[in-house]
């Protein structure tokens, strides 16, 4: 997906809340902000990223329906980063009592906390320093586990809160580890 990024603050600093209704006026568009206040312009996925991400999204909920310990996000869902940035992960999930501990407006805007998990899945033509820049962003907000996989090249990234990055190449499963207990993605879908 191309990604086009536009820097408002020479001319205005966008509040929370504007950058919300900006989002609400152009539902057509899929608007994320990083943490500098950019503004990023994404377009959508292609079909084969797009069922993939819902192919892992769909194996999330069913673990997530069984054991019922949080909430399952697709990609529309944005997020309000506590570094102040605003990202729509490909896939993620939020222990169930950091929900909880929302008000009801916060869960119908754009949630502010980071996901404990995050899946970013690189289309054809995303371009990977992009990417990872993102995920790390996603790390220094809190996220405890988050996974950039690369079906080109058959490698998965792990990031974890606080560990250095690992890099497997053609894993055939992935392990929700101690952030989601007994989640197990099967990947022979994905690739």
């Amino acid at each position: 997906m191309t990604a086009y990024t536009v820097n408002l603050n020479p001319l205005v600093e966008m509040t929370d809340e504007q950058f919300y209704w900006l989002c609400r006026a152009n539902p057509d568009l899929k608007l994320e902000r990083n943490s500098q206040g950019e503004l990023i312009i994404m377009s959508p996925t292609g079909g084969e990223t797009g069922n993939r991400n819902s192919e892992i999204g769909a194996d999330l909920v069913f673990w997530n329906r069984r054991t019922k310990l949080g909430k399952v996000f697709d990609s529309s869902t944005c997020f309000k980063l506590p570094n102040g940035g605003n990202r729509s992960p490909d896939v993620a999930w939020v222990r169930q009592d950091s929900w909880d501990a929302l008000t009801a407006e916060q869960k119908e805007k754009f949630p502010p906390l980071a996901p404990d998990f995050v899946l970013e899945l690189m289309s054809p033509t995303d371009i990977l320093t992009e990417t990872q820049a993102k995920i790390r962003e996603y790390m220094t907000s809190g996220v405890k586990l988050g996974w950039l996989i690369h079906r080109q090249t058959r490698t998965v990234e792990i990031y974890r809160l606080g560990h250095e990055v690992e890099t497997l190449e053609s894993p055939t499963t992935l392990s929700g580890e101690d952030v989601m207990p007994g989640f197990v993605l099967e990947l022979q879908s994905v690739w």
